[in-house]
């Protein structure tokens, strides 16, 4: 445990960490996802509906063929996440697809536009008003909307209609920016072992360890963390790092060294001690179901047609910001 500035304490011991977390539920104000929109909660049926609804347009967009890998080329991570957005959402009648641009959702101003012109479209996400997702009229190919864009056709009034745009955008943007970003850290980590391993899934549990997207957890101060600590405040904010706790010679072998094989015989991740990729029980990712299969599909189209990390080999930015990821050029085979 370590003091950040004056308000903030930083935690990178496992046993700490869980006691954090456990001494209160997460608040909606700490889950990006979830945070109150439209002036409202988010009601916990309409969270849950949310969640199985992009676990079906996940598993479907795995399921079906990717778009053309040249969509791959350029800067990552930004690239894959347009592509996988693209992947996954872009079956979606206008203007509802738009609500997974990239660049609309880098904007405030855009965001808003986009969010009120779908709340307002006839016949809702189905873009023809009978609901059949065939896209006449709108400007986009033929193909059946996603599972979350029936969310919003279906809403039972201008409330919930609201709330299922907000769910659509900001669980799209958190699934396609934390894949691309995983799968981006383990492209540039596979470049560091000493010999090809071929297990994607390895690679990645072992990438989660080393450059986790998630590589700070936010917790609001309070009395709850005061008597877990001596020096943890009730007007403390806490920082869990799991960057820093999946590094610590305490829980690992070697922990500097990106050794995918350390995970061949282990049956669940996610109980290994000393490890956190996608939070404790109780407040656990809401997509962490659905992470590891679409990065490993993601990866293997970008090395089924070769793509090549164009940057120097040992060095690469890496900002701390909300998802840790190594930023490169690629390009991929013809």
């Amino acid at each position: 445990m370590f003091r950040v500035d004056a308000r903030t304490v930083g935690v990178s011991d496992a046993r700490l960490m869980a006691e954090i977390v456990a001494a209160r539920p997460v608040l909606q104000t700490e889950r990006s996802v979830y945070k109150p929109a439209a002036g409202a909660d988010i009601p916990h049926d309409s969270a849950t509906r949310t969640i199985r609804a992009l676990g079906q347009d996940v598993m479907a967009g795995i399921r079906k063929p990717p778009p053309p890998a040249r969509g791959l080329n350029g800067a990552w991570p930004y690239a894959p996440t347009s592509y996988l957005r693209r992947w996954l959402f872009g079956s979606d009648p206008l203007p509802v697809s738009l609500l997974a641009k990239r660049g609309i959702t880098r904007s405030d101003t855009l965001s808003r536009l986009v969010d009120r012109a779908v709340t307002t479209w006839p016949g809702g996400a189905g873009g023809n008003g009978n609901g059949n997702g065939n896209g006449n009229g709108n400007g986009k190919s033929t193909g059946t909307p996603t599972a979350m864009a029936g969310l919003i056709r279906g809403a039972d009034d201008p409330l919930e209609r609201k709330q299922a745009v907000a769910m659509y955008r900001r669980a799209s943007a958190t699934l396609c920016d934390g894949v691309a970003a995983l799968a981006g850290n383990a492209l540039w980590l596979m470049r560091t072992a000493p010999e090809p391993h071929q297990d994607l899934t390895t690679v990645l549990w072992e990438t989660l360890r080393l450059l986790p997207p998630a590589w700070m957890l936010y917790r609001n101060g309070g009395d709850a963390y005061a008597g877990l600590h001596p020096e943890i405040r009730p007007e403390d904010n806490v920082a869990l790092l799991p960057l820093l706790m999946h590094r610590h010679p305490d829980y690992w072998a070697d922990p500097l060294e990106f050794r995918p094989r350390r995970w061949d015989a282990v049956a669940d991740p996610e109980k290994t001690p000393g490890f956190m990729p996608f939070g404790f029980d109780g407040a656990r990712c809401w997509a962490k179901h659905l992470v590891v299969p679409l990065a490993e599909r993601l990866l293997t189209v970008a090395l089924d047609h070769g793509l090549t990390i164009r940057s120097p080999r040992q060095d690469a930015p890496v900002p701390l910001r909300s998802l840790l990821s190594v930023r490169f050029e690629a390009s991929v085979g013809s």
